[in-house]
């Protein structure tokens, strides 16, 4: 697939699009609305700038996984014709060669149906030595093939025999030609060679592209919560890729529910329409997946990593998942301090350990952060359509509606 690279935001350094030429796309504007066009309308609110406060710790100052000192994010969005909507999206837990300068790392599955490559080696070594790629399901092979490449071309691993990429995935058949298969070592070096600090771009770009949740257009969010200095003062961030079904409630409220879109509404009766689902898209069905990512500069080991993953999962659940057979849920945890980095030819390692004693508070701020990414993904999306359906955004004023009337806003 031939494709260009559009400029990139100035707002959102992080974030390049690649799409194919546009003739086809444009000459079916009328009847399939371009993401690529959608992308360039007034910017949907966060949570947050809705009222919606989750919790009861504060963000870090752009509300981001980069809010935790050295992570970079970088997506690159990949649009073509009328079938094609998906991307990939990179994080790095900093910005130099991971190999020589691991990461303690930590995974956590909710529910395992999905295609996590890396996580064998990640669970028996505890730590990163690569970046974290998401993208489509049928991607992932591609994608890591690509960054595999990438990192073996850096400098000083002209003697490196074996690394282990890790990459996530959520299954965008509902609006991607998945089967296509379309990534490729340019979108994954964009993503990987643009990835940035400050503000995160989410919604519809990257590997959150073609996403749903709930029924509705999801994508990519993300949080962070800042801890004051009684606490310790260390930062969390979580961005998660969301492409699941269940029963949407924020901060409690039952929006889902009350706006006719959730899980099982044919079967019990519920829904806006007397008609059953004509096919198993029709509605937000027990499938689909999520990927979260939890950053952190606390310094942790993986054993804690792997617990404070587990509150991911807690966090989500707060937003209506459960979870589905069909859902591949996971989570990546890792820590970002200096005093827990690894590095190859260590023959013994000094390092700091925060107590058990001291790391509730990074359990609440990983749920707290986990809950609003999840919410940030879908108000930040916007409507996509391809020739494979359409993902209608949430309704700002109608969930709205519903917030207010169940207390969780005022305005």
């Amino acid at each position: 697939m031939h494709v260009r690279q559009l400029p990139h935001r100035a707002a959102h350094p992080a974030h390049t699009r690649l799409v194919a030429p546009l003739t086809l796309a444009i000459a079916l504007a009328p009847m399939l609305p371009s993401a690529a066009a959608s992308q360039q309308e007034a910017p949907r609110p966060r949570a947050r700038d809705l009222g919606i406060q989750v919790g009861v710790f504060t963000p870090g100052t752009h509300n981001a996984i980069t809010d935790v000192d050295g992570v970079l994010v970088g997506h690159t969005t990949v649009i073509s014709g009328d079938d094609v909507r998906t991307g990939v999206t990179a994080i790095r837990p900093h910005g130099g060669n991971l190999y020589f300068d691991r990461v303690p790392a930590a995974m956590y599955v909710g529910n395992g149906f999905g295609k996590l490559l890396g996580v064998t080696q990640v669970r028996e070594l505890g730590e990163l030595e690569t970046p974290i790629l998401l993208t489509c399901t049928l991607c992932v092979w591609k994608a890591a093939d690509a960054m595999v490449e990438w990192a073996l071309g850096l400098e000083g691993m002209e003697r490196v025999r074996s690394i282990n990429p890790v990459v996530g995935e959520t299954n965008d058949g509902g609006l991607n030609d998945i089967r296509n298969r379309p990534i490729t070592p340019e979108h994954v070096r964009a993503a990987l060679e643009g990835a940035s600090g400050g503000p995160v771009e989410e919604g519809a770009v990257g590997a959150g592209t073609g996403t749903t949740a709930f029924g509705w257009k999801g994508g990519i969010g993300t949080s962070s919560r800042a801890l004051p200095e009684s606490l310790g003062g260390y930062t969390v961030g979580v961005l998660v890729q969301s492409n699941f079904g269940g029963i949407l409630q924020i901060a409690g409220a039952p929006v889902g529910r009350e706006l006719g879109r959730y899980s099982f509404m044919n079967q019990v009766g519920g829904g806006r329409g007397e008609d059953p689902a004509p096919h198993e898209d029709a509605e937000p069905q027990a499938r689909g997946s999520i990927m979260m990512v939890v950053a952190t500069d606390a310094p942790l080991s993986e054993r804690n990593l792997e617990r404070v993953a587990m509150r991911a999962v807690m966090g989500l659940s707060r937003t209506g998942s459960f979870a589905g057979n069909g859902s591949g849920d996971y989570v990546i945890g890792f820590s970002t301090a200096a005093s827990v980095r690894r590095r190859p030819d260590d023959v013994v390692r000094s390092i700091e350990d925060l107590s058990n004693d001291n790391i509730s508070a990074i359990f609440q701020a990983t749920l707290e952060a986990t809950e609003e990414a999840v919410y940030n993904s879908m108000f930040k999306a916007v409507t996509v359509s391809s020739r494979w359906g359409t993902r209608e955004e949430l309704p700002i004023d109608e969930t709205l509606e519903v917030l207010r009337r169940y207390g969780v806003v005022r305005q």
